[in-house]
């Protein structure tokens, strides 16, 4: 079972949402609309309390093992950085129904949300997967395009997952504290396909963090939304510290796998990488 140390109201699941919506603006990955957002939870709530229409929707991917749980999911277009001060018009609730084909969408009347994001197929996948494998009763994923990470991916040197974590794992010692199982690396897809959607899931196994090449990231987390935030910050920042480093002519020597291999032993990280 997936820890349960995630967030116990609705209220609480919405301000992480806004606080990982605001920060990820902050570094400049959620331009304009893009970017998206989405927690699912197990627990009774009263939508009517902060929604006021509703309609049936087909889901864009069959989550059997998701009825009866809410997803909470920003809006196609929305811009994150106006969740945290707006978000009745720029979330949406999709109650999941027996059988995982369709839900109940609750939104605002004349707010910004009119659909879920055009990526709530792979949002949905990947709780779906998740919930099924692990039994979880709350899970969040974040979809961003940090540009330093998404930069290096354009680059032929860093075009797997080996390269990718060698490469932005090397700069601060807790990065490998915090991204014990590194970033995994997708080669570029089509945004929306049932091919990302497929390979996102399978990597997302593996890894709290997958960059999906040309393109961007998406994140996970059993505790919130926030935390998710956290993880592509810690990678972004690792690949920001890489830019620099190519920038200056590569001068700089970064930990070395001896220094890397001290501080995953000093701190016990239950980590392949770097032992």
């Amino acid at each position: 079972m997936g820890t349960t140390s995630y967030p116990e109201t609705v209220a609480e699941v919405i301000e992480s949402i806004g606080a990982a919506g605001r920060r990820l603006n902050d570094i400049d990955a959620v331009e304009a609309g893009a970017g998206n957002i989405s927690a699912c939870f197990n627990w009774p709530v009263e939508l009517d309390d902060f929604f006021n229409v509703s309609r049936e929707i087909e889901l864009p991917y069959d989550a059997p093992h998701l009825a009866g749980y809410t997803v909470l999911v920003t809006g196609s277009g929305c811009r994150l950085r106006q969740v945290g001060n707006n978000p009745r018009n720029n979330l949406g609730a999709v109650v999941v129904h027996p059988g995982g084909r369709s839900g109940t969408l609750h939104y605002r009347k004349k707010g910004n949300f009119d659909r879920p994001t055009s990526e709530f197929n792979s949002h949905l996948a990947v709780h779906e997967d998740q919930v099924r494998d692990r039994g979880i009763g709350f899970h969040a994923v974040i979809h961003a395009q940090p540009p330093h990470l998404t930069h290096l991916s354009h680059i032929p040197d860093y075009q797997s997952t080996p390269a990718l974590n060698a490469a932005i794992l090397r700069w601060e010692p807790e990065t490998i504290v915090q991204l014990r199982e590194g970033v995994g690396y997708l080669p570029f897809m089509v945004p929306g396909s049932d091919e990302l959607m497929a390979a996102n899931v399978a990597n997302l196994r593996r890894h709290q963090i997958v960059l999906w090449a040309k393109h961007g990231v998406m994140a996970r987390s059993d505790t919130s939304p926030l935390k998710a935030c956290d993880r592509i910050e810690y990678a972004e920042t690792g690949a920001l510290y890489e830019y620099m480093n190519l920038c200056s002519g590569g001068r700089a020597q970064g930990l070395t796998d001896e220094e890397l291999n001290r501080v995953v032993t000093a701190f016990n990280v239950d980590t392949s990488l770097f032992r």
